[in-house]
This record gives C-alpha cells, structure tokens and sequence, in this order.
C-alpha cells in the first residue's frame, strides 16, 4: 500500500512539474509536444508571420526565365492578372509571345 501511495505521489509531482515547465515554455514560444519518438521541443517562429503569407504565383524574374529556357531571347513581361503572365521577346523567326499561368512554378499556357 505505502508503495502505491508512493508512485501516485510521484506521479502527481511529475504532472505538477510538467505543468509549470509547459506554462514557461509557452510564454518563451516553446511548446513540448509527446509522441511515439519521445518528448520534442518546438519553438515557433512568430517572424514568419511578419514577413507574410508564402508567396504564390508565378514572378515576372521567373516568368522571364522561364521565357529563356523556352528559346526567347530579350523577354519583357508585358501583362500580368491574376490569371496570367504575357512574356513578349524574339526569336530566330522574329518577335514572339509566350503565356503563362500566374501559378507557382509558371506552367506555359
């Protein structure tokens, strides 16, 4: 019985520790997370939140370069909407177009 007491009374001080090691880490942007590899620290990044969503789309540098590796010498970016991005250039026939979609990793249209 006395080592029944004993463990429950261990255990309670461990919960009770773990309680106030978790609010301090809160307030330090740190959290332990408990899974199948063990006890993991995480510490969030709030900077990441100042510097804004991931940008998405399709860039006029990469729709430019994009425009190269597709043979168009000289590209300009001559309209973008939210759609699309338009690259004029030349090419060995003269001046050309490519279109391309205002997407991550600029598919052409």
């Amino acid at each position: 019985m006395l080592k029944v007491i004993q463990s429950a009374g261990l255990a309670l001080a461990m919960a009770v520790t773990g309680l106030s090691a978790a609010t301090t880490a809160q307030a330090q942007q740190m959290e332990l997370r408990v899974g199948p590899d063990g006890v993991r620290p995480v510490i969030r990044d709030n900077d990441r939140d100042r510097r804004g969503p991931p940008r998405r789309g399709c860039s006029e540098r990469e729709a430019r370069a994009a425009a190269r590796d597709s043979g168009l010498r000289d590209p300009q970016v001559v309209r973008v909407t939210p759609g699309r991005v338009v690259v004029q250039g030349f090419t060995r026939r003269g001046p050309s177009r490519i279109t391309f979609a205002n997407e991550r990793g600029c598919p052409e249209i």
